[in-house]
């Protein structure tokens, strides 16, 4: 027997336990929420689920094009750079659309906030959730190329590049709920997120090797949570190697601490949020 949830504007919220409760109780609406997004976009969409597909493949061959032929970079840490390419361009692609769709989901679902009663955040989580779909989608052209080249798919840990993606999920939910709380009394908000997860991607080692990088500079770089998350991910995707210390105190540290400070900082400013709402 299925039961209805009632949500109750009023309810006093508490930092952390409410925002979890609420996804909990409402698994079921974001589940059809995060499926009407995917589906809207490729509907939207003349090449529709193969633009997720191209997309990438697109952005790689344009940096392949400069690395490769222009500065005679073929190769990253001993392995075709066209599969270094694919790998840090889908996850960082990933990191970058999550946050902004997000931190924008709760503005952009003011008509039905207006009309519903149901937790804002939910509208959130789904799209964070529909962003992690794309990104599954875009793998596939990351795994046509290693076949392709020949690359080896290690699967004692391919499998295992699902927990960099599942942290990143915790990462970009918790950072969209900030950007969401700020976007309702300033929806500038959004641009200038746009052009900060840009720079955070671009010195993410996205699409450079970090060997290509003087000594000097590559500690700034391990600075970037963000790195790790792309260093996780192609270790266990198609080096065949094992996160070391470093790698996983960024990931599960940056997660955690985003999450939770995502869920404390919408609990706190809840009340006057859904007045500007």
């Amino acid at each position: 027997m299925t039961t209805t949830t009632v949500y109750d504007s009023a309810e006093q919220r508490l930092p952390f336990l409410t925002t979890f409760k609420h996804f909990w109780e409402y698994r079921d609406l974001i589940k059809l929420l995060t499926v009407k997004k995917v589906t809207a976009r490729y509907k939207r969409s003349v090449l529709g689920v193969w633009w997720t597909l191209l997309n990438p493949i697109l952005t790689t061959l344009i940096y392949f094009v400069v690395f490769e032929k222009l500065f005679g970079r073929d190769s990253a840490d001993e392995f075709p750079y066209l599969i270094y390419l694919i790998s840090g361009i889908i996850v960082a692609g990933f990191f970058s659309e999550a946050v902004i769709a997000c931190g924008s989901a709760i503005v952009g679902s003011r008509g039905i906030l207006q009309r519903m009663q149901v937790p804002p955040e939910v509208f959130s989580f789904a799209a964070a959730i529909a962003a992690a779909v794309n990104f599954v989608i875009s793998v596939v052209p990351l795994v046509a190329a290693m076949v392709l080249l020949g690359v080896e798919i290690p699967w004692n840990t391919v499998f295992l590049a699902v927990i960099p993606a599942a942290f990143l999920l915790l990462l970009v939910t918790g950072l969209g709920l900030i950007v969401a709380s700020a976007a309702v009394f300033f929806y500038d908000v959004i641009d200038f997120v746009k052009v900060l997860t840009q720079l955070i991607s671009l010195g993410s080692a996205s699409f450079f090797s970090l060997s290509w990088v003087s000594e000097r500079y590559q500690p700034i770089i391990k600075a970037n949570p963000l790195f790790h998350y792309i260093d996780m991910f192609r270790k266990f995707f198609y080096r065949g190697e094992m996160p070391d210390a470093l790698n996983w105190m960024m990931v599960v540290g940056s997660a955690v601490l985003a999450l939770g400070l995502g869920a404390y900082v919408f609990s706190r400013s809840w009340k006057n949020l859904v007045v500007r709402l």
